[in-house]
């Protein structure tokens, strides 16, 4: 039925089709961002129209090759758009009416590797670091830790009390593991993107000091894990941080929005511990959604229309403060009014900003170091693992792909 409102979608003049996997922003679109569009082009209508997104790419690049896809699409950062780009699939948008807001680096997601086609519009990132319970924390005499050593002090602190789970994460859906806690807690050791490029260029590996240790000490945290952690669902551990049971959540900002709507929660934020008193300070702040233009849109003029408006203030601003937790790639001054994601933003201007370390490049093994690493990541917390096991294993994986950057 999608298929068919898409094509038909496309066929009308005057009218655009939004393709996302963000299904929870349905009614933000319709109610917020498509009527703030609409007032300064009142012809031109747009559908919103979401895909599950554990659905989402492989039934978009369906939809691609069959010629029912929308005129506009959300895209996932790196070699998944790429690879929309590499099929025909997608508009190169450099010198586009927008795209001037957007610095080299925020572009990095959705260019070609040599960087000279660009073929989404940057639209947000989203940061990790660690949610904690006031109440707990108070009741317990602990403050928010700088140092990774505080911060072990503290779940130790927790466990002992034997009132709460020290850390929130389960590894059931294995992705947590590395998503909200490997990646986030990494770049304090392989210094951000000097690490993740060293990777890519075939000047380090996983077996190098640095990132063995920094494997190490995911699976200390492993200790400080609910007893049930294997069979525990990410929905699991919200609902475990939500209702007060446990001290510390590590989290993804997307996460925000939804234990703001969790009543008497009283919680805090903190960056992902550095190593040591007076060590620089890295961050996770991942590309995470940019919006590209299909090559074969039959309505590419409008299409255009809606995207200079993606690059606007207008829009920045009302997709930061009504996503919560998803920071605009902009360069427009934006003043984020949640005081968690005011708090995670301004880590960018103490903190050097780095992606996922797999994002880019090493992501085109197969199978992918994504899913390698959601394995290995959560038998490292499971303790089945140790570190240096979980980095060889990595290495070993993609051995292949460093000897071709090599």
């Amino acid at each position: 039925m999608l298929c068919a409102t898409a094509m038909m979608s496309t066929a009308n003049a005057g009218t655009l089709v939004l393709e996302s996997w963000r299904v929870d922003d349905k009614a933000l679109w319709e109610t917020v961002l498509i009527p703030a569009f609409s007032k300064r082009h009142p012809g031109i209508d747009i559908r919103f129209t979401p895909t599950t997104p554990t659905e989402y790419d492989s039934t978009l690049l369906t939809r691609f090759s069959s010629g029912t896809a929308g005129d506009l699409v959300a895209c996932r950062p790196f070699d998944v758009s790429q690879t929309l780009y590499n099929k025909g699939f997608l508009d190169k948008l450099d010198g586009k009416p927008g795209m001037e807001h957007f610095e080299a680096t925020a572009l990095l997601a959705w260019q070609t590797d040599d960087a000279k086609a660009t073929f989404c519009m940057p639209v947000a990132s989203v940061i990790h670091g660690f949610l904690y319970n006031k109440k707990i924390f108070k009741k317990l005499n602990l403050q928010a830790p700088k140092t990774q050593a505080e911060f072990l002090t503290i779940l130790d602190a927790v466990k002992k009390s034997g009132n709460y789970v020290p850390l929130a994460l389960g590894t059931a859906e294995k992705w947590e593991a590395t998503q909200t806690l490997f990646t986030s807690i990494g770049p304090n050791y392989w210094h951000g993107e000097t690490g993740r490029k060293a990777l890519i260029a075939g000047k380090a590996k996983f077996t190098d000091a640095q990132y063995v240790a920094a494997f190490d000490y995911a699976a200390k945290l492993g200790s400080y894990l609910p007893s049930t952690a294997s069979t525990q669902t990410y929905s699991d551990s919200q609902h475990q941080f939500a209702s007060g049971k446990a001290a510390v959540y590590p989290v993804g900002s997307w996460d925000i929005s939804y234990f703001n709507q969790v009543q008497g929660l009283d919680f805090g934020v903190f960056a992902p511990p550095v190593r040591a008193t007076g060590d620089k300070c890295y961050i996770l702040d991942h590309m995470d959604i940019g919006i590209g233009i299909n090559k074969k849109s039959r309505n590419k003029e409008d299409a255009y229309k809606f995207l200079e408006w993606l690059g606007s203030q207008e829009f920045a601003d009302l997709y930061t403060n009504r996503v919560t937790g998803f920071f605009s790639l902009s360069n427009h001054l934006i003043a984020v009014r949640d005081p968690i994601g005011k708090q995670m933003m301004e880590w960018r201007t103490t903190c050097e900003s780095s992606i996922r370390v797999n994002a880019q490049i090493l992501n085109r093994g197969q199978p992918s170091m994504e899913q390698e690493l959601w394995n290995v990541n959560a038998d490292l917390l499971n303790g089945t693992i140790t570190g240096k096991e979980a980095a060889t294993k990595i290495q070993n994986s993609f051995a292949s792909v460093y000897r071709l950057k090599r």
